[in-house]
């Protein structure tokens, strides 16, 4: 279990991924204690640091099962558990910066939006669904992506009513995006049986919402968060449910100790790798409710 990544919950707030020799650290200092519930991929839930053999000193319990109720994964028995991403750092911002330039450019948009989800997609560890892709094919949505592209400069209009209307269409585009990209992922090889199910119009409501919620100067925070958990909340076709752990608060430091420190210009890299791989350490899968 050496190179696995630990997460540990703390004060209603899910916390890592720690490196295991840093997850021993903390317990060493106290900060994580045999009662704290932690997890790490291949575990069947999250159990107390005590509860795993080995981890904590003194701790003597049964050794954790794999899959849940003993089942195979092809048996439907999937583990619960956050996800993460392993990204190195300098492919990072070059894929952000290809996949921003090709929008700018409109005409390489299509090959460079499949080309960085195709990537990411890859570096995203998924609970019980290894080899984890995106099987998205560049001429499967293309005048999607030309539009975003396109649309990227109504800002620069002189018209209100032209950035008014960009609005509402960069929702409906992004929209499309999501059902496309959900649609598309794969495990082992094999196209997963999913979809996204959330209506136009509700994504369109929440999308001009984050818009006005500007308006409160941390509102949008909030709204973030809620949005979030509505999209995952319409993932369909799974056998566990997908949530999203952060709070308004988490996504409010965290987004402006991004951005400000985005206006070092140095540290960008550092920031963009440790604020993505956060959002993705949010999102996790549990069994669905009755």
């Amino acid at each position: 279990m050496s190179n696995r990544s630990w997460f540990y919950a703390s004060e209603g707030q899910q916390k890592g991924p720690f490196p295991e020799g840093q997850l021993r650290d903390l317990i060493t200092r106290g900060a994580v204690r045999a009662d704290t519930l932690v997890w790490t991929e291949g575990m069947a839930g999250w159990q107390k640091a005590g509860d795993i053999p080995g981890l904590v000193p003194g701790g003597s319990r049964p050794p954790v099962i794999s899959q849940s109720d003993g089942l195979p994964a092809s048996a439907g028995g999937y583990a619960g558990g956050p996800l993460s991403i392993d990204v190195d750092l300098w492919p990072l911002l070059g894929r952000c910066l290809l996949f921003v330039i090709g929008l700018m450019l409109v005409i390489p948009a299509p090959w460079t939006a499949t080309s960085f989800y195709r990537w990411m997609a890859s570096r995203i560890h998924v609970p019980g669904r290894p080899n984890f892709a995106f099987t998205g094919e560049v001429g499967d949505i293309w005048y999607v992506f030309v539009a975003m592209g396109l649309l990227s400069y109504a800002g620069l209009s002189d018209s209100y009513i032209v950035q008014l209307v960009a609005i509402p269409v960069q929702a409906f585009l992004s929209w499309m995006s999501i059902r496309w990209i959900a649609g598309n992922l794969a495990s082992n090889g094999q196209r997963l049986p999913i979809a996204f199910d959330g209506s136009a119009l509700g994504y369109i409501g929440w999308f001009v919402l984050l818009y006005i919620s500007f308006i409160t100067i941390i509102g949008w925070a909030w709204v973030t968060t809620a949005w979030m958990r509505w999209n995952f909340r319409n993932i369909v076709g799974t056998q566990r449910e997908v949530i999203f752990n952060a709070s308004g608060l988490d996504v409010l430091w965290r987004t402006i100790a991004f951005s400000f420190g985005c206006l070092l210009i140095i540290p960008i890299p550092w920031l963009l790798r440790w604020y993505i791989s956060w959002y993705v350490s949010q999102i996790a899968l549990v069994n669905r409710t009755a």
